[in-house]
């Protein structure tokens, strides 16, 4: 297989290219359509690799009247270039390629942002990058260290940036496997790939040197600005999210629009923001515990007249009760307020707001049957699990089996307190 020529390795600026197509063959898509792979001699469209995504773009042939759309542009394990298109073009044939040149050059900004900004988290924190990701609107780097203080990514974002108001010049050359280690162990390479032959080494004048075959600006100027945009702890380590040039400006404007939005429902000036989001944070936590002592005084008073309501036979005050619209937390509070209320109770409630109903069994300290193991025998019997503890025991179950299961319950627990 013919291997392609890269272009984009000697001149990431390069919008449009002409090749020849070397390969092509057919892959399943969706809804029965054909997906076709393209191979080319030679090509710009740079296919996802090191956290970078792929290009985007055009391919014209002389023989055929409309452009193709190129979708996807991936590398196989022979290091053949494929480009995704929905028609085909015969081995052989001369093609004209256009790069979709807004979406490459934000990958370049993004791209050489982060190189800049792992540089300087490296000589400032001491911190090294462990991955990079490149997404369609957010861009992020794993760092191994713990979670940075808010001044010391606020110092390390304005030395970013105070390098690309600098312009310095962002150079790419090959140097052999043998240099590239000596400079590795040199401490002058920041990390080197697992292959032999010639390494692609990016350098940011007085900054940083690593080795990398993806897309980048000539200079830092070109980048744009550099904004941090928040911090996630990960299992590696601390995740940075950030944007680059236009994508940070758009970034920046969307946080305030919604600062903006957020504060006027708030009737506040945004900078009283945070204030006012852990005031109603305390007053929503205050109201959830009021909310839950009234729910707990509603089903104790609610408990009692059911409780008294309910006939005594053989000395067993039984009540079975089904809930369509009350929430599972509450009929499980009902189920146990409702059994304490009077001695010689047993309670079989069940939840129907949601499916599967959920079964609540529950009984008064005097009854001396064991809530849990009843319920576990009576759900095993039909295939399911359920159980608890002896007072207050629950399990989940069809709709069209629920009726069975309670029928089953109640009978189980009259013989019970037959049998005391």
């Amino acid at each position: 297989m013919h291997i392609s020529e890269r272009l984009y390795y000697s001149d990431s600026f390069l919008k449009t290219f002409t090749g020849a197509v070397t390969d092509i063959r057919e892959v399943p898509g969706r809804d029965a359509e054909s997906i076709w792979q393209l191979a080319l001699n030679r090509t710009a469209f740079y296919p996802t690799s090191g956290g970078q995504p792929f290009d985007t773009g055009l391919l014209q042939a002389a023989s055929a009247p409309q452009e193709i759309a190129v979708e996807q542009v991936e590398e196989d394990e022979d290091g053949v270039v494929w480009h995704y298109v929905r028609k085909p073009l015969a081995a052989g044939t001369p093609v004209e390629g256009r790069i979709d040149w807004e979406r490459r050059f934000d990958h370049m900004q993004q791209h050489t942002g982060q190189h800049l900004l792992s540089a300087v988290f490296l000589r400032e924190l001491h911190a090294p990058t462990v991955s990079f990701h490149l997404g369609e609107s957010i861009s992020t780097i794993d760092l191994a260290c713990a979670p940075p203080a808010y001044h010391s990514l606020e110092r390390v974002e304005r030395i970013a940036n105070e390098i690309i108001a600098e312009d310095r010049p962002v150079t790419t050359r090959s140097a052999s496997r043998g240099e590239a280690e000596a400079m590795l162990a040199a401490g002058e390479l920041r990390k080197l790939p697992d292959r032999e032959g010639s390494i692609r080494l990016i350098e940011i004048a007085d900054c940083d040197r690593n080795a990398c075959g993806g897309t980048h600006v000539r200079s830092t100027g070109q980048i744009g600005g550099l904004l941090v945009r928040g911090v996630e702890k990960v299992t590696r380590g601390v995740r940075i999210e950030f944007a680059c040039g236009l994508r940070a400006v758009s970034t920046a404007r969307t946080d305030a629009a919604i600062v903006s939005e957020t504060a006027a429902l708030l009737s506040i000036p945004g900078p009283e923001l945070p204030q006012a989001v852990r005031r109603l944070q305390g007053d929503a936590k205050a109201g959830a515990r009021e909310r839950q002592k009234l729910r707990e005084e509603l089903a104790v008073f609610h408990g009692a007249g059911l409780a008294s309501e309910a006939s005594v036979e053989n000395g067993l005050r039984l009540v079975v009760r089904a809930w369509k619209d009350r929430d599972r937390d509450y009929v499980r509070l009902l189920a146990s307020r409702t059994a304490a209320a009077l001695p010689g109770t047993a309670v079989i409630f069940s939840a129907q707001e949601v499916t599967p109903s959920r079964v609540y069994i529950a009984r008064s300290k005097d009854l001396g049957f064991d809530c849990g193991r009843m319920l576990k025998e009576a759900l095993a019997n039909i295939g399911l699990r359920g159980g608890g503890s002896p007072d207050l025991a629950q399990g989940d179950v069809p709709i069209d089996q629920e009726q069975a299961l309670v029928a089953s319950l109640a009978d189980t627990v009259r013989r019970s307190v037959a049998h005391t």
